[in-house]
């Protein structure tokens, strides 16, 4: 399992492997939002909560595509589902490379572009633990998502349908803990369902995942 999680940190960090595009596709959202509705300071003060998860979501959702394709094109993932490891855990460590190449690097540099948001100077410790207990969460949902997609010619339009609606609640206690954070409210209530989110589709998803992919290679 280990060496398989090697693999795919290897195969994501080449050339061409997706690495950094996350963060580029980050960074130009955050760039052309105060283009778009102006330089005031409290203007992009109260909608920074929003855009910086807006952001990240659709950031996670460019490398999606990838996480089984290679692996179907080369008859690795054959290969995998006649192996003794479990295809529920080839499920989460494919689920986890992702979001060590895409939602670690998000949440370190979400407080570098909060700046250009002004985000208010309390925020940025809300930023990243909201980030850091959502992003697992779209990464495990996107990868059920390449799961029932692998296989299918320019299946990511139907991946990006299929996960967005998927990604809503994550989306929705994410930007609302962090807003609360910043108003210096109570935001334990969208905190413990962003977690529950997170632990939830952990829990649930590599199972329906892992049948979807069998079911592909029948």
């Amino acid at each position: 399992m280990i060496a398989l999680l090697i693999r795919d940190l290897r195969q994501a960090t080449r050339a061409g492997g997706g690495f950094g595009l996350a963060l580029a596709f980050f960074l130009i959202v955050t760039v052309l939002v105060p283009f778009g509705v102006g330089p005031e300071s409290a203007v992009l003060a109260r909608i920074a909560p929003g855009v910086l998860w807006v952001g990240a979501l659709l950031a996670c959702l460019l490398s999606l595509d990838r996480i089984f394709a290679l692996d179907f094109e080369d008859g690795s993932l054959d290969l995998l589902a006649t192996a003794p490891i479990p295809m529920e855990a080839v499920v989460v460590i494919k689920a986890l490379a992702h979001w060590l190449v895409t939602g670690v690097p998000l949440t370190l540099a979400a407080p570098a572009l909060g700046v250009l948001l002004n985000l208010p100077q309390g925020g940025y410790g809300w930023l990243v633990l909201t980030l850091a207990l959502g992003t697992p969460a779209l990464s495990m949902i996107g990868t059920f998502g390449a799961a029932l997609t692998v296989g299918l010619k320019r299946g990511g339009l139907l991946l990006s349908l299929l996960v967005l609606p998927l990604y809503v609640p994550t989306l929705i206690f994410g930007a609302e803990a962090l807003t609360r954070g910043l108003a210096s409210l109570d935001n334990a209530t969208p905190l413990l369902m962003l977690a529950g989110i997170t632990f939830g589709v952990i829990a649930i998803l590599p199972f329906a995942a892992a049948a979807a992919i069998r079911i592909n290679l029948r």
